[in-house]
């Protein structure tokens, strides 16, 4: 560089004022305007041509020039992979088998025979209520029952043998059932009487004590309820409605548990909320260990889309124009020596998954995207490739 310099000054005086040629000041006093003007065009045409040759000087000094600066970057191939984007939500858990029962009978609650935390099966008896005299009515029916069955059996055999009547057969017949639909209305009130287990599970609080006076749909016996078949439900924005289907993979976790369980989307509602358009989801959680209970809150990450051969790149190399569009830089004409140029390309994108995020349109598979100094470099620029990662 510093011997290149002189040279160049050298050539600079010699073209300007060597030779015979007359000096600016010689002719401007000669005061002759044909000579001025043929000076002045003498000059430009020499100051282009300096302007070439120093041109080409600056051409030979990019190529010897050990020091120059080119911005030094980090690049990776861009390789195709398995992508799975996550709806992230809340939900509550809950389930079918939880139930407070109530009574179907007034009356004095005479037994209890169950206490809480007792594992009980479907159809055993909880509790017993006073039935008011009912069980010696349904006695004297049964009694009179099986009087109006003799009578109307006897009757019967006779008509058969066309002895006696037809009024005192139909009389005999209909006794006879109405005394059977009487047995039967009576037996339903007095089996309200008895308070049965709707289906198995545990005994999880009894609210009335034995001897209290209970009321139909008023009064609270006790709470039963069944661990296994546990589920959550969450509300999902509608805008999700394509893409949140049943068998869909669902991640849960329970973060007052310190507990995370997979699962499945088991149920997709086909009503939209018009008050906050949103549709209910429900996602069955096995529950062997009954550590999961009721009104538990759980965090879901919802398997909403997914794509095997996605093209992901970090967030953080992304820029953006006046225009609103995405872009970034890949390198072309790379060589030997690990240098290359920078170029620009605009990029469409879609859903994120942590720090990357998947671009649809403007990249392919091996192309060589510059990750560290990509914001330090300019579209066509040369850089120089000091690690590629994987």
């Amino acid at each position: 560089m510093k011997n290149i310099l002189p040279l160049l000054m050298i050539f600079l005086l010699a073209s300007c004022g060597g030779g015979n040629k007359q000096s600016v000041d010689a002719v401007i006093e000669s005061k002759n305007l044909e000579s001025i003007r043929a000076k002045k065009t003498e000059l430009v045409t020499e100051q282009n041509l300096i302007k070439q040759e120093i041109k080409k000087l600056d051409i030979v000094i990019a190529q010897l020039d050990q020091g120059k600066k080119i911005p030094l970057i980090t690049t990776f191939k861009l390789e195709a992979s398995d992508f799975k984007h996550f709806l992230e939500l809340q939900g509550n858990v809950t389930t079918k088998d939880l139930l407070m029962i109530y009574p179907e009978y007034s009356g004095v609650l005479t037994n209890v025979y169950v206490k809480e935390g007792q594992k009980v099966r479907k159809g055993e008896v909880l509790a017993k209520i006073d039935d008011g005299g009912l069980s010696q009515q349904l006695a004297q029916l049964k009694i009179q029952a099986e009087l109006a069955k003799t009578t109307f059996e006897r009757q019967e055999r006779l008509w058969d043998q066309k002895i006696g009547s037809e009024i005192q057969y139909l009389q005999a017949k209909s006794n006879y059932e109405s005394q059977y639909q009487a047995i039967a209305q009576l037996e339903q009130q007095v089996a309200k009487t008895v308070v049965t287990a709707p289906f198995s599970g545990t005994i999880d609080d009894v609210l009335t004590e034995q001897g209290s006076v209970v009321m139909p749909g008023q009064s609270q016996l006790m709470r039963i309820v069944n661990l296994d078949n546990m589920y959550i439900v969450t509300d999902v924005p509608e805008k999700y409605i394509a893409n949140i289907t049943r068998n869909k993979n669902v991640e849960v976790e329970f973060p007052i548990l310190g507990k995370k369980v997979d699962s499945k989307v088991r149920q997709v509602s086909d009503f939209i909320n018009p008050d906050n358009r949103t549709f209910k989801v429900e996602i069955s959680i096995p529950n062997k260990e009954k550590s999961i209970k009721p009104n538990l809150t759980a965090k879901l990450k919802i398997n909403d889309y997914s794509n095997e051969s996605a093209l992901l790149i970090p967030q953080g190399i992304i820029s953006e124009n006046a225009s609103g569009e995405q872009y970034i830089y890949v390198i072309t004409d790379k060589g030997g020596d690990e240098e290359a140029k920078a170029k620009k390309i605009v990029i469409e994108t879609g859903l994120t998954q942590g720090d990357f995020i998947e671009v649809t349109k403007g990249l392919e598979t091996g192309d060589e995207i510059i990750l560290e100094g990509a914001r330090s470099v300019n579209d066509g620029q040369k850089v120089k490739i000091i690690n590629q990662e994987s």
